[in-house]
């Protein structure tokens, strides 16, 4: 994530947080409007509405959204590991943020999949961003999401199951 934390510490500027997040699970859907479902992924079966820590910020467009994804995928591949996942961004403005496994076992269920969004909180918690802002302990992967201006997060083992998650900036 070096690669993304430096794009993203020339880029931008970390809003005021605001109130605690909420998620709240609801179990209607988009299917008619996910396009994506039956091409990357099955038709997702469960579904978050989380909101987040703190607002998007301004500067996050399409081209933030493509740079943190395009960093985010160097850096799995500089690893010296077969890569587990692929991270991918669709959508007119690159706001879907889609997370499909590429092999067998890391995301094989909704439990190792809230497991890689640990891990993935667990690095974005070293970003200087939210470390110079106060809040390194506070945002998870899913609240730098909003903050870039992602509004849905789709994970999937790849073959039979997907859970979507609705990323929704604080009121």
């Amino acid at each position: 994530m070096r690669l993304a934390v430096t794009l993203l510490a020339l880029l931008l500027a970390l809003p005021a947080a605001a109130d605690e997040a909420v998620v709240i699970t609801t179990p209607e859907s988009d299917e008619a409007g996910d396009r994506h479902a039956g091409y990357y992924y099955p038709p997702p079966e469960s579904f978050e509405h989380y909101i987040a820590r703190g607002p998007a910020i301004p500067q996050a467009t399409r081209g933030i959204r493509i740079a943190f994804i395009t960093g985010l995928e160097v850096e799995l591949a500089e690893r010296g590991h077969p890569i587990p996942y692929a991270v991918f961004a669709k959508g007119s403005e690159a706001e879907k943020l889609i997370v499909v496994a590429l092999m067998d076992g890391p995301l094989d269920t909704l439990y190792r999949a809230r497991a890689v969004l640990a891990n993935l909180t667990a690095e974005a918690r070293l970003l200087p961003l939210l470390k110079q802002n106060g809040v390194e302990d506070w945002f998870t992967f899913l609240d730098l999401c909003v903050l870039l201006g992602f509004k849905q997060l789709t994970l999937s083992d790849g073959k039979s199951w997907a859970h979507q998650i609705e990323l929704v900036e604080p009121h």
